[in-house]
């Protein structure tokens, strides 16, 4: 096998779906692209990477609370487009069409126009890594969508596309929690 760039290895596991992040800093409401995300386990866990050099990261240390929204194929543009830009500057709700909504948890905004929302709280700031531990405390999710395909960032400006779902539930019934 032959092979290639130990500097591009992340390319091949690369996690998603992408999302995006909404924060409030008590004056405005902000957005950032991540695709370092994770689930955690079976439980409403997160992990997403981000740190100083982000601006919304300075909204959650200070907050301890945001919203991942996550987005669908039509939104593509609007994705790459705030997560070029910084919100230290721009209304990145308004510059790309994307409405606020209030949710019942947090401060952050949902963001209407993505497939699902979760709202969350900051349970641990892994600072040596830039890892913010997050737990879900509502989650929302718009079945009536007519996309509801995800991104998946390879992490070299290209993106993999959810494609059809395959179904081992049955197969898999002894290591999955009760109710799933």
């Amino acid at each position: 096998m032959p092979t290639m760039p130990i500097s591009r290895a992340f390319t091949l596991i690369e996690s998603g779906p992408v999302v995006l992040v909404t924060t409030f800093d008590g004056l405005k409401n902000n957005i950032m692209t991540i695709s370092w995300t994770m689930v955690m386990d079976f439980t409403p866990r997160f992990a997403i990477t981000t740190g100083p050099w982000n601006y919304s990261y300075h909204a959650i240390e200070s907050t301890k609370e945001c919203v991942i929204a996550i987005p669908t194929l039509d939104l593509i543009d609007q994705v790459v487009g705030v997560g070029i830009c910084s919100g230290a500057k721009t209304d990145k709700f308004a510059k790309f069409g994307l409405t606020p909504m209030k949710g019942m948890h947090v401060g952050a905004p949902l963001i209407k126009e993505c497939l699902a929302n979760i709202e969350c709280r900051v349970i641990d700031l892994v600072e040596k890594h830039n890892i913010v531990i997050l737990e879900g405390v509502e989650a929302y999710f718009d079945g009536d969508r007519e996309e509801q395909r995800t991104l998946h960032a390879v992490g070299d400006g290209t993106f993999i596309v959810d494609g059809n779902r395959l179904d081992r539930r049955e197969l898999m019934r002894s290591k999955l929690p009760k109710g799933i």
